[in-house]
């Protein structure tokens, strides 16, 4: 059955596109696709009717629904019925408030994907936000994860536009393989869209917590600074100056950007400050994990001042889809976390237990690394073990359900809903 929807809401997509020919942003990337979308939508929907993948729609089923503007029904036959019928009905009449913006998120897991995607729906603007260790399982080396990645921007016309990271080696060598015009972003010098000037604006209490990122975007000439509210880490910048360059190729300028931006809330489980038990700060990092996300999650910790007695945790469950680099990867996170000072390392998996080993290896006392075994488990000794002042990053892959963590020790449970991923 499913293959049948997927073929029936794939042609569907296809004729929506034909009739109501919406500009199309494609984004692709190891980390980050969710966070850019949501910023990006949030911008453009300043100026534009504009639709974005509704929560991590990306895939061969996903794409389609975004641009029929349904949700999945699940296992229900009536509600596919509905779904299908809506779509027919875009064709048959046209929707004056149909999007005139599509932003995608496209995936890929494994080697086929993009072009699957593409050809669904054909990019005005591709975007790569960052290429790193992830699906090794399927693509086996980085360079081979570039290559799919590439397609995103490979396929595009002299009047598109490819976005990419001016800092990721493999990103920046995708512009020698397009047709499109190059807008590069990041912190290097050469950025189009260059970031820079990064700095936390911090709570007046006692805690002096981090509450958002205060940063400047230079572009043709103009220097405008910008404000992301209640997350942190340089690694979310990228996420919005990516963002931020999809928003000029649309005509937007910098102060209007500005002005939108600082109202954004990042998507759950992106870096996101929430409030936990026993005032203390959670950072929650778990919608998804891979080692270098991992890592800049771990750098973030360790640079967040501490005051009182308050110590810094991190509570990380496995990384998936690494193949062969499972256990070095794990074992890598380990000794950073030992490198970092971090004190207080909780692992959930069978895999953390390689990056528990490593820690302790490297120096970290035994009594400070504790390996459990379920995202709940982890919840019910945080609720034990944290202490007023205390900052806690939550992270791991999705299938850990590392978001349980974060539901067992915030502050205001009733908002988990709103507030944690789904």
């Amino acid at each position: 059955m499913k293959y049948f929807i997927v073929k029936i809401t794939q042609f569907l997509a296809k004729r929506i596109l034909r009739k109501y020919k919406p500009e199309i942003v494609g984004i692709t990337g190891s980390v980050g696709k969710t966070s850019v979308k949501e910023i990006a939508v949030g911008v453009l929907a300043r100026s534009f009717r504009v639709r974005g993948s509704v929560f991590s729609y990306n895939n061969e089923l996903g794409l389609p629904l975004t641009i029929i503007g349904e949700k999945s029904p699940g296992r229900s036959i009536i509600g596919w019925l509905m779904v299908i019928g809506n779509g027919i009905g875009l064709i048959l009449k046209r929707d004056k408030d149909y999007p005139e913006i599509l932003v995608l998120e496209m995936a890929a897991n494994q080697p086929g994907d993009i072009e699957s995607l593409i050809n669904i729906a054909p990019c005005h603007v591709g975007v790569v936000a960052a290429v790193s260790p992830s699906h090794l399982k399927f693509f086996k080396t980085v360079k081979k994860v570039a290559q799919e990645k590439r397609l995103i921007v490979s396929h595009l016309k002299k009047t598109d536009y490819a976005i990419l990271n001016r800092d990721d080696a493999e990103v920046f060598e995708m512009r020698k393989k397009t047709d499109a015009d190059v807008i590069t972003f990041g912190f290097h010098p050469e950025a189009d869209v260059r970031t820079s000037d990064m700095s936390v604006r911090h709570s007046d209490d006692e805690h002096h917590w981090p509450e958002g990122i205060f940063f400047k975007v230079i572009y043709n000439g103009s220097i405008v600074p910008m404000y992301l509210s209640g997350i942190v880490g340089e690694h979310s910048i990228y996420r919005a100056s990516a963002a931020i360059a999809i928003a000029l190729v649309f005509g937007m300028n910098l102060v209007e950007i500005s002005t939108v931006l600082k109202d954004i809330k990042m998507p759950p489980g992106r870096m996101r400050l929430i409030k936990g038990i026993k005032d203390t700060l959670l950072i929650d990092d778990s919608y998804n994990a891979s080692p270098a996300a991992v890592r800049a999650g771990l750098e973030t910790l360790s640079r967040i001042e501490i005051t009182g007695n308050g110590e810094r945790y991190a509570v990380l469950g496995d990384m998936l889809e690494l193949g062969q680099q499972t256990e070095n990867s794990h074992r890598e996170v380990g000794l950073r976390v030992a490198e970092l000072g971090i004190d207080f390392f909780i692992t959930v998996g069978e895999a953390m237990k390689d990056s528990a080993i490593a820690a302790k290896e490297a120096g970290m006392p035994e009594n400070s690394v504790v390996c459990l075994n379920s995202a709940e488990e982890a919840g019910r000794f945080l609720q034990e073990k944290m202490q007023t002042g205390d900052v806690i990053l939550i992270k791991g892959s999705r299938a850990m359900r590392m978001e349980r963590v974060v539901k067992e020790v915030m502050a205001e449970p009733e908002r988990a809903e709103e507030l944690l991923v789904k």
